[in-house]
């Protein structure tokens, strides 16, 4: 059954616009590894007959995990959490300590990861040094549980491995036939812009350039590899052995509205060795 759809969740950089600008780079065979997760726009929005989705911020993959083996149960407890009583500043801060100290796989923590993605400033997944999510009230009108996006997404989840693990790790799983496709935090277009706080860690330039001779590596082992990033002079010198494809896209989320619209962004292609495209 081919299920295409938007992800349930809100994410900075999320890829569903962009999804059948990736697919024409991508193809429909074999199995689409993800080093870099994320929300699962790609995932949701291709149609490939396996997946292995991968991310190292364990909240993200406990809850991917739950809505895929105890779906009914989750999703019954988003939808009551999505109650008005529960839209106010004070059960924001109540369910947001509450959160912060549940471990990754407790269902209900994956039923408070949904309600403070729709309920929080801007819908982003930050963390402190500590491990704590500390992302502000939001101040919403009315957030509405993504029940129908969430049911969607627990049938495609049949397809799908979900693990938590470090994306370099996420390479030593792949094998011949696979496309991976790597959405890691963007490099900044300048320090004041800089946001890789989706868990405790920090995705530094020599994390891009690692990354970078992983998909090298990949293409000489003729797995074909895809990435995006912001078109800066850092990428396109780390990418250099990748075929460049440029584009603008529309950015929703940053922390301040001025810094919303359209950016340049990179699509690096490692093709195959003896499939050119």
């Amino acid at each position: 059954m081919t299920i295409l759809s938007k992800p349930f969740l809100k994410w900075a950089g999320g890829k569903s616009k962009l999804v059948p600008i990736l697919s024409k780079h991508l193809g429909v065979k074999g199995r689409l590894v993800e080093p870099f997760v994320g929300s699962g726009s790609v995932f949701m929005g291709t149609d490939f007959n396996d997946y292995l989705l991968c991310d190292s911020n364990p909240d993200l993959i406990g809850l991917f995990n739950n809505l895929k083996h105890c779906s009914k149960d989750l999703i019954l407890q988003v939808n009551d959490i999505f109650a008005d009583k529960y839209n106010s500043e004070e059960a924001f801060y109540d369910l947001r300590s509450e959160f912060n100290q549940l471990s990754s796989e407790n269902l209900r923590k994956s039923v408070l990861f949904v309600y403070l993605n729709k309920h929080s400033f801007n819908g982003l997944c930050r963390y402190n040094s500590k491990g704590f999510f500390n992302v502000s009230y939001g101040r919403y009108s009315s957030p509405t549980a993504p029940i129908r996006e969430m049911e969607l997404f627990s049938e495609k989840s049949k397809r799908a491995e979900f693990v938590c693990t470090d994306f370099s790790k996420t390479f030593d799983m792949v094998k011949e036939g696979d496309i991976v496709y790597c959405d890691p935090p963007y490099v900044p277009f300048s320090s004041s812009s800089n946001f890789t706080a989706y868990t405790k860690g920090t995705f530094n330039d020599e994390n891009q350039e690692c990354l970078t001779k992983l998909a090298e590596s990949c293409r000489d082992k003729n797995i074909k590899v895809v990435i995006s990033n912001h078109d800066t002079e850092f990428t396109r010198r780390i990418y250099s052995k990748a075929v460049l494809h440029e584009l603008d896209v529309h950015r929703s989320i940053s922390g301040k509205s001025s810094s919303r619209g359209k950016v340049s962004e990179l699509i690096a292609v490692y093709n195959r060795k003896r499939c050119q495209t």
